[in-house]
């Protein structure tokens, strides 16, 4: 089974980062990484099943949802490249929130089964890598 797994410690309230990433659907902090944020389906950005496609590329749902613990995972369904459908199975990411003696620790990782899982770590790494410098700058 493959793995990605990326950090930052944020200079913020866990309240203010989890209401930055908490919404499914809302990706705004993302500029310059996340093009376009298409929402699929009646499903809101906080309820398990909701979907969205990014950069018109890659399809998402919400799998689980928790606020209590600023945690949430995810499915991706399909996408180009080495995360396309008929290339990775079972693609499971989390993104969760916890606090640290110097400010919110923001883990980032995924899980995935692929004939080439090198293929699947550097497609993601760098885009999981992007997406949390780019929550970062949104918070200062």
């Amino acid at each position: 089974m493959g793995r990605c797994y990326n950090n930052i410690v944020i200079d913020a309230s866990i309240e203010a980062v989890w209401q930055q990433i908490g919404n499914f659907h809302d990706m705004s902090w993302a500029e310059g990484v996340i093009t376009s944020l298409v929402k699929v389906g009646p499903a809101s950005g906080t309820e398990v099943g909701a979907k969205r496609i990014l950069n018109d590329a890659i399809h998402e749902t919400l799998v689980t949802l928790d606020t209590s613990n600023y945690t949430f995972t995810y499915s991706i369904d399909d996408g180009p490249d080495a995360i396309a459908k008929s290339a990775v199975d079972n693609y499971l990411g989390m993104v969760n929130l916890s606090e640290s003696s110097t400010g919110v620790l923001v883990e980032w990782s995924s899980s995935f089964t692929s004939d080439n899982e090198n293929a699947v770590t550097e497609f993601c790494d760098p885009i999981y890598m992007a997406l949390l410098g780019a929550l970062k700058s949104s918070l200062r």
